[in-house]
């Protein structure tokens, strides 16, 4: 690998020959200021950080501009930080740029929150032209909550259902069966949704799903595809309901004083650089949401041992329960919280115009 004129991103050995990104050189000039960036990054051991987000930051970075722009960059998992707390750290000048999940910091800001509600969409292509839609609406949130420039969108493998039901041979797994059960979420809205079904919501940090699954402190989990095999959920649940309730919609900002403070090339060199990474970020989603579901399962897996859960696929009653669960729980509760009605309008404009929903008071 070369890294002085190109790095290549691979998301699979299977789609190596589809997925591999070229980044340019780009000499540094005399004027470009040298900067050692402090930067958090999401979960250590999964693909993002490893692939895309830590290669970036330690090893791109310094090579297109000849060493004069560096990171010490570490995961979230390597600081023992949760995640709720990074966009925080990162106005108050603990960081310069951070990598989180948007409804992990959204506690300031129900706008934010509102780039991914439970369920309202089940395609990724969807997914993604609605958070383009809402872009300008976070970067707006992002500078006024958190002082912060937003500098990338993207996201992670399909938000599904994972239990441990105790009996594989059980096939067949309704919505209407997890009344009563507790389930891990990680935000408010997946917390909306969970009560719409009967659930008991239990919010656990995703480094923590693991032994809160083995102890009993939950009985089903939500996270994405491929995250829930690389965190071996396998060994601990024995159902995968494949209900999407989203994809982590996830961001990179930078704290807005430090970003004010560059020069223009630099800027510029960022701009067109995370551009490129966003868009790697988001084939990757693309190609490693099926990959999960098949390495959770029985396999084909190209990363191990495939997990032997067993898949549920949503009935037609399933969908017709989202679809009333979206607008009876999570569509009303998330517009109380936003409050305003330009907030309402404004994701009605762009998010609901895609999806096809409509959120109210």
């Amino acid at each position: 690998m070369r890294k002085s004129w190109a790095r290549k991103f691979v998301v699979s050995s299977a789609l190596a020959s589809a997925l591999v990104f070229l980044f340019t050189t780009i000499p540094a000039s005399a004027e470009m200021k040298s900067r050692e960036f402090k930067v958090v990054g999401t979960w250590g051991f999964l693909d993002h950080w490893k692939e895309r987000e830590g290669p970036f930051w330690k090893e791109h970075l310094p090579s297109i501009t000849g060493g004069k722009l560096t990171a010490n960059a570490k995961s979230q998992t390597e600081l023992g930080l949760s995640g709720f707390e990074i966009m925080r750290l990162l106005k108050l000048g603990v960081f310069d740029a951070v990598h989180g999940v948007t409804t992990y910091v959204a506690q300031d800001s129900p706008a934010i929150e509102g780039a991914d509600l439970a369920g309202v969409i089940q395609d990724l292509p969807t997914y993604r032209k609605a958070n383009e839609a809402y872009r300008g609406i976070l970067e707006r949130e992002f500078e006024q909550k958190y002082d912060a420039k937003l500098l990338m969108i993207y996201a992670w493998p399909s938000q599904q259902l994972w239990c441990n039901l105790g009996d594989k041979s059980i096939k067949e797994f309704g919505l209407d069966k997890l009344k009563g059960k507790k389930i891990r979420t990680y935000s408010t809205t997946l917390g909306d949704f969970i009560e719409g079904v009967g659930g008991s919501a239990v919010t656990i940090a995703f480094a923590e799903v693991v032994p809160a699954l083995q102890k009993g402190v939950a009985d089903c989990g939500l996270t994405g595809t491929l995250p829930a095999y690389n965190a071996k959920w396998w060994q601990v649940v024995t159902h995968n309901i494949r209900i999407r309730m989203g994809y982590a919609s996830s961001f990179l900002a930078m704290n807005l004083k430090v970003w004010n403070g560059l020069d223009d090339e630099t800027k510029a060199m960022f701009r067109k650089e995370l551009a490129a990474l966003e868009e790697e970020m988001w084939i990757a989603t693309a190609a490693n949401d099926q990959r999960g579901m098949d390495c959770n399962a029985s396999g084909p897996c190209d990363l191990g041992e495939p997990g032997g859960m067993v898949p549920i696929e949503p009935t037609a009653a399933d969908k017709e329960k989202l679809k009333k669960v979206v607008e009876e729980f999570v569509l009303k509760r998330w517009a109380k919280r936003c409050g305003t009605q330009q907030c309402i309008d404004e994701w009605n404009a762009t998010i609901g115009k895609l999806a096809g929903v409509t959120a109210s008071m």
